[in-house]
């Protein structure tokens, strides 16, 4: 029960976060690293891959398609990671700080546990709550 409904609350969060890199790419696109070749398409992609990963996630006719799009969501949530870490630098150098390290150091902090529960909670991993 605990999984489910961490399940649906993790694709909700993932369905916002693509809806809104849709509808209003500008702050992603502030965050980006320079190196990030054609930025415009991967905030567009990105958003696109998290509406698809919550939806696979919830689905409920195919574990495999779960699975594959907790796969799919583990491995964005690691992909972005660097401009999480683009962020960080640029708001720290900023004058007034930014959103400060009370923001930034949760969220590094949050980005491996993200990549844990979409693995958890699609069925991908039962490490290290064993199921009985």
């Amino acid at each position: 029960m605990i999984r489910t409904g961490l399940r649906w609350l993790l694709a909700a969060f993932y369905a916002f976060a693509g809806v809104i890199h849709l509808a209003d790419p500008q702050p992603f696109l502030s965050i980006m690293p320079g190196w990030v070749p054609m930025p415009h398409a991967v905030v567009f992609w990105t958003g696109v891959a998290e509406l698809l990963g919550a939806a696979a996630l919830v689905q409920p006719a195919s574990l495999a398609l779960r699975r594959a799009g907790a796969i799919g969501l583990a491995a964005y949530a690691v992909c972005v990671f660097p401009a999480n870490i683009h962020h960080f630098a640029l708001d720290m150098a900023r004058a007034d700080g930014g959103f400060g390290l009370g923001y930034h150091i949760p969220r590094m902090i949050a980005q491996p546990i993200l990549v844990w529960l979409a693995l958890w909670t699609g069925g991908v991993t039962d490490w290290p709550l064993h199921r009985r």
